[in-house]
């Protein structure tokens, strides 16, 4: 959306999987920006341009998400696994031009993020991960309190067409409850973000796909994560988080990416889950520093 993305270009690309929706813009060392559940590419427009200043800077819609291609999920849900999308992403950097990047994924965009460091490691310069611990810690840590602040998390896993079903009936209230029932409720978001948020998920193959992503992450991602247990992260790593959430209260978040890094630091901002829109131009400082 050129509004949000001034100066930007839009662009479609073909992968072995999917095609995938994106704007890119800037010159300099390239970006790759990954965004969560149940947002776009859009969540990076007050971030994009600034980094533009001194970046390449390449903005994707998911598989399942945005204006990307959504097909059904497969029995076993791998056409939605982490190493599926995170091939996805390498394969579009591939056709910009960039053989290596950094990497910055929010919420269930870090997750394809931290797949895509483990299978691609020659790939990924640094890796910054947004709100989130690794997927195998968070459900192995699952207790009442996580349950009832990650309900979403244990509902769109449920069998199809059940959830799909229920959040079709009204995507709109799904989608404002969910980004709204966090902390700074929905004054964060603005306007033409929210429209776009709100388009997108009103695709019922959007609101399919997003269940195939998080069914998942509680299936075949968590075979690959525990194949992987030995293997760490690589490249440095910068985990972020917001001091009124989850991560903050529930879990160490430094000490959760070290388990599973070779090199990390971090801190948590003053705010809740959504960084890029709650704390754009101290996430933006905090990216520009580490990205060098």
């Amino acid at each position: 959306m050129n509004i949000l993305f001034p100066g930007f270009e839009r662009r479609r690309i073909d992968v072995s999987g999917a095609s995938i929706n994106l704007v890119r813009g800037g010159e300099g060392p390239p970006v790759l920006l990954l965004h969560g559940y149940p947002q776009t590419h859009c969540i990076w427009h007050r971030i994009a341009p600034r980094l533009a200043k001194h970046f390449a800077v390449v903005a994707t819609d998911l598989r399942g998400y945005g204006d990307s291609s959504k097909p059904a999920g497969l029995p076993d849900h791998s056409n939605y696994s982490k190493r599926a999308l995170a091939l996805d992403q390498v394969e579009v950097m591939q056709e910009l031009g960039h053989q290596t990047f950094h990497l910055v994924g929010h919420d269930r965009g870090g997750r394809v993020a931290h797949r895509l460091a483990l299978d691609h490691p020659e790939r990924v310069k640094t890796l910054a991960v947004l709100d989130i611990c690794p997927t195998k810690t968070m459900y192995a840590r699952s207790d009442r309190a996580f349950a009832k602040a990650y309900f979403h998390w244990y509902f769109l896993i449920q069998p199809s067409p059940f959830p799909e079903t229920l959040i079709g009936a009204d995507p709109a209230f799904f989608i404002k409850y969910q980004m709204g029932r966090r902390h700074g409720g929905l004054k964060a978001f603005a306007p033409e973000a929210m429209a776009e948020y709100l388009r997108c998920f009103s695709d019922p193959a959007t609101i399919h796909a997003s269940c195939e992503d998080y069914r998942a992450a509680e299936s075949i991602d968590l075979e690959h994560d525990s194949a992987d247990a030995s293997r760490k992260i690589a490249c440095p790593v910068l985990a972020l988080w917001g001091k009124h959430g989850v991560i903050e209260q529930q879990f160490d978040c430094l000490a959760d990416w070290r388990a599973v890094a070779k090199e990390v630091h971090g801190r948590a901002l003053d705010c809740g889950h959504y960084l890029p829109e709650e704390r754009p131009e101290e996430l933006a400082r905090e990216l520009e520093g580490f990205l060098g």
